[in-house]
């Protein structure tokens, strides 16, 4: 089970896990409303390395990015829900649109996001490339994002609240 830390503790943890040869994969979303698309990209993110450090968007940064209504839910409950999965060891949170300062304080081995981004679309793959490190594209379970659940939810259950 994972835990939930500051910046600055992950940081130092950082230091010794590259003392240990240990391979750091780094990834980073919104994860509101965890479903299995999530948890099967967290997974194979997870086989690229030692430990699988989660960057998870503060409820600020969902707002800006994905508009009002979002997050759905709170960034306490995405962290702890996170957290809980056996693939993730550490999450942290940040509040800019993008993962870019976390990415260049981390240094991580491997920077995992979905195929869905081309290599240099993805933030941060220029300074984990300049520092050796790998970035890694992984294919997103068809028919399972975010938008599909609540789009599934309104249909099934905004016409019964409607009607009474």
């Amino acid at each position: 089970m994972g835990s939930l830390l500051a910046l600055h503790e992950l940081l130092r943890l950082r230091h010794a896990w590259r003392a240990e040869k240990k391979r750091v994969v780094f990834t980073n979303g919104c994860f509101d409303i965890l479903h299995r698309g999530h948890v099967e990209y967290l997974q194979k993110a997870r086989a690229h390395g030692d430990l699988l450090i989660v960057g998870l968007n503060s409820d600020d940064s969902v707002r800006r990015l994905k508009g009002e209504g979002r997050p759905v839910v709170p960034q306490e409950d995405r962290a702890t829900i996170l957290a809980a999965l056996r693939c993730v060891d550490y999450v942290v949170y940040f509040e800019e649109d993008t993962p870019a300062r976390l990415i260049a304080e981390i240094q991580p081995d491997v920077l995992v996001k979905g195929a869905d981004y081309q290599i240099n679309e993805i933030v941060g793959h220029e300074v984990v490339q300049a520092g050796g490190g790998e970035v890694v594209r992984i294919p997103l379970t068809p028919g399972r994002a975010t938008r599909d659940v609540i789009a599934t939810i309104v249909e099934r259950f905004g016409r019964r609240q409607q009607s009474g």
